[in-house]
């Protein structure tokens, strides 16, 4: 790959680990073993059946745990400290063959990408838990799941897309920042709460 087409994948793929990381890394295995695809720099070690199989096993826990109200939320709290710094691993690891002046601040923003992308992931799904009807959680959870995979795709093999995509993003994420970092901190503080053994919802709107 050419300069450009990586740092693109160790972008997209930071991006798609925020929202989803097990299928991140199971799809960019599988794409390795079987879709003919070299990765570059240390993401050619995700084509191992251990990664695979242990991504893939995780990945199928998360797509249940995410399509359960409040669950999902308490799920999204506990992987801000996983899906966040793997976010910057996968970074790093596509660009680790690149010179240190790219590597470092490719790290930084795959880190940030997942920061955020997690971030946009988990407001949205506050707001559907604390809706009336339970439909808009599968449909978000869905959606999640098909974003995250296809983004995959477009990282490997649509760079200058991937890149447009998460230009597209970023300009969304900060201009809804402040509604994403209260609903955030609700998050936090509502899972507390759940923790303490009080109603997610009831403290999740008073926060609010």
């Amino acid at each position: 790959m050419d300069w450009f087409a990586t740092i693109s994948l160790a972008l997209g793929s930071a991006w798609t680990s925020g929202i989803n990381l097990y299928a991140t890394v199971s799809v960019l295995g599988l794409l390795q073993r079987f879709g003919g695809v070299k990765l570059p720099g240390g993401l050619d070690v995700l084509d191992n059946w251990w990664i695979i199989g242990i991504a893939g096993g995780l990945y199928i826990v998360e797509f249940f745990a995410d399509k359960i109200p409040y669950v999902d939320s308490v799920w999204d709290v506990v992987h801000t400290f996983i899906r966040v710094p793997a976010g910057a691993i996968v970074a790093y690891a596509a660009v680790s063959d690149l010179r240190p002046e790219v590597v470092i601040p490719a790290t930084l923003i795959g880190g940030g990408l997942a920061l955020s992308s997690h971030g946009a992931k988990a407001t949205a799904r506050i707001g559907a838990n604390l809706s009336p009807e339970p439909v808009s959680n599968w449909i978000l959870s869905l959606a999640e799941d098909a974003i995250a995979i296809v983004g995959v795709f477009l990282a490997v093999f649509a760079p200058v897309v991937i890149a447009i995509v998460l230009v597209a993003f970023l300009i969304f994420f900060f201009w809804a920042f402040p509604k994403i970092y209260r609903a955030i901190r609700r998050l936090f503080q509502a899972t507390a709460a759940f923790f303490r053994g009080e109603s997610f919802e009831e403290v999740a709107k008073k926060a609010g």
